[in-house]
């Protein structure tokens, strides 16, 4: 394995290769993936299915020069491996190692980071106008795919890119979705004949022979051109691409590296925007992602020879999932909504049971909130099922179309927190900070399955405007014999003149720190804010009861909870001392959660270790 990609640093290398030693290249780039992402986790099946893609880039580009920019980012495990990171790709995902997505501190290949879907083509757009203000040379292409043309953020791209009179090329990765092919032998032929070198240099030539004509040149010209026009009409059904202002092209085979690569260097020699539509198959090359393609997208890890992805323990997604079922069987006004994530958040079993009240909106979280709202004004009770970091793009949306229009809607925000090997671009960490910005927002935050599906049910019943639920990514941690499940805004636990506040899973580490911290002679009383936004006023008042207060906060510092927490006790009139441990950064690397949590200090023994330093 990895006998050609040792010799790999950079897509230069592979130029000179021949066809077998290509396809050995991909086979080899192929085992490569599967075998790292069966130990380490990661996406599977996305990255398997563009391979031979990767390596026509390659082969057609030279990037740093030329700029790539893959969409979503859970399809650049190739690019990585060809552009020098090989040695390094067993560390994917692993704490120090490469990331699982592209990265601008990692490479000088990685133009533009990115985690979530739609924005390759916006920002590669942005490069191609920076490149040309400051008269540099390179193409720009953007890499879309794997759902991410299902965002109105890759329309508004398109919209800006169809105006240009400059080269620059977007390639559909079609592996997800339906685009209608155009037809017929004259179709393909046609199609065949317009993406070959000599035809559009034959045809640059020829206008540019026509207009130079004395008298008659350019309305010749203009004539040819809408003479084309209707001829194509005539045999091609306008694509929205065309309409946009793209010359389309396609669909062409994605594993066909000969095809691809001639694709490629013709659409370089045309002068206006080009879309490339080229199809794929998810987890080509690995019978088990080939069969399920969507079990085989995201995996933290499975045995190569058997395809198994091991026990799977309940997670809070699962028993989010199942409360929502349990609760739209006594009221039809339930829905429930999902942004291309139904398995994800726990969604599937609620999409069996009530098809007629689920939706999937695709990867279109801004859309989602304002459906949502507009459910919400039709008379139906929506429940938006999110992850945290995804949330955030909808921001405007939970302002003005559901905040603002009086309509309940309530948010299952998954996902929140730390999330471990995703990384930067998906920690659920800046969720409570800005929806504590949006009036008549009440949000909860349990700590424990029992705990979060008592609270959903309350907030369905009793709940008023945008309200939520937070919880985290994967399985409930220690549950002390001392705790009760409760809608009630926050808990009481222990006693003594120091006071521990926290919320969510952290209050698992409290209650360990709790006692350590009552074995070394300092008895302390743990606060749980089951309801962070509001704060109840009567939980401030315990705590300013106490000489000293430390928060932990699995969020943000600036603008989250912990530091509200602070103003109040300040407006209540505490007279003692406040610490407050949360997120400085929050832009945390890739790292296992329970890692994490540590170098932030926000373990048990983080919290522990805080409070002895400042009580001795």
């Amino acid at each position: 394995m990895g006998k050609l990609l040792e010799g790999i640093r950079s897509p230069r290398d592979i130029k000179s290769l021949d066809k077998e030693q290509l396809a050995c290249l991909c086979e080899e780039m192929r085992e490569q993936i599967i075998e790292t992402v069966s130990q380490n986790g990661g996406h599977l099946a996305s990255n398997l299915g563009v391979v031979e893609l990767t390596v026509a880039l390659g082969l057609a580009f030279d990037p740093p020069e030329d700029t790539i920019v893959w969409d979503v980012g859970h399809q650049s495990y190739p690019y990585k491996m060809l552009t020098g990171r090989y040695p390094q790709f067993s560390t994917i995902r692993k704490e120090g190692g490469l990331a699982g997505y592209p990265c601008r501190e990692e490479s000088e290949f990685d133009t533009f980071s990115s985690g979530h879907s739609s924005t390759s083509i916006s920002a590669a757009l942005g490069v191609s106008e920076a490149n040309a203000v400051q008269g540099k040379e390179g193409y720009v292409v953007a890499v879309i795919g794997d759902g991410a043309l299902t965002g109105g953020l890759a329309y508004e791209g398109l919209n800006n890119a169809g105006r240009l009179h400059r080269n620059f090329i977007v390639i559909l990765n079609d592996n997800t979705m339906s685009i209608s092919k155009n037809v017929g032998s004259i179709a393909r032929y046609l199609t065949y004949i317009r993406t070959k070198p000599g035809y559009i240099k034959i045809k640059r030539n020829l206008e540019i022979s026509f207009q130079r004509l004395p008298l008659l040149g350019k309305p010749l010209a203009t004539l040819l051109r809408h003479m084309k026009a209707r001829i194509k009409k005539f045999f091609y059904n306008p694509t929205i691409f065309d309409d946009l202002g793209f010359a389309y092209y396609g669909p062409f085979d994605g594993h066909n590296i000969k095809e691809l690569t001639e694709t490629l260097e013709s659409a370089k020699l045309l002068h206006k925007p080009v879309l490339l539509h080229v199809r794929t198959y998810k987890g080509k090359g690995y019978q088990y992602a080939e069969q399920d393609p969507g079990i085989y997208h995201g995996l933290s890890g499975f045995d190569v020879n058997t395809g198994d992805t091991g026990a799977k323990s309940q997670s809070f997604s699962d028993a989010f999932g199942e409360a929502l079922c349990d609760l739209a069987a006594s009221n039809p006004k339930i829905c429930a909504i999902t942004a291309a994530m139904q398995s994800g958040t726990g969604l599937s079993d609620f999409r069996e049971k009530y098809r007629s009240r689920f939706y999937d909106v695709g990867i279109s979280e801004g859309h989602a909130v304002t459906f949502a709202g507009g459910l919400a004004a039709g008379g139906m009770l929506p429940v938006f099922a999110v992850y945290s970091s995804f949330l955030q793009r909808g921001y405007d949306q939970l302002i003005h179309d559901v905040s603002l229009q009086g309509v309940k809607v309530l948010f299952a925000i998954d996902r929140a927190g730390i999330v471990g090997e995703d990384g930067k671009t998906h920690q659920g960490v800046f969720d409570a900070a800005y929806l504590q910005t949006i009036p008549h927002v009440t949000l909860y935050s349990p700590a424990y399955f029992s705990e979060m599906q008592a609270q959903l049910a309350f907030l369905i019943k009793e709940g008023k405007g945008l309200c939520g639920i937070r919880y985290p990514r994967g399985r409930e941690l220690y549950r002390p014999a001392f705790f009760q499940d409760t809608t009630e805004s926050f808990s009481l636990y222990g006693e003594g003149n120091i006071c521990v506040v926290t919320y969510g899973r952290l209050f698992s580490f409290a209650a360990e720190s709790l006692s350590a911290l009552e074995q070394a002679g300092f008895p302390v009383r743990l606060l749980k804010l089951n309801r962070i936004i509001p704060i109840d006023p009567q939980a401030v008042a315990e705590a300013a009861s106490c000489s000293q207060v430390f928060f932990f906060e699995e969020g943000v510092k600036r603008g989250g909870i912990g530091e509200h927490f602070g103003f109040l006790l300040q407006e209540h009139g505490f007279k003692g001392r406040y610490y407050l441990r949360a997120i400085d950064d929050p832009y945390i690397p890739h790292a296992p959660m329970f890692r994490a949590l540590e170098s932030l200090g926000l373990n048990a023994d983080g919290m522990t270790s805080m409070v002895l330093e400042n009580c001795k």
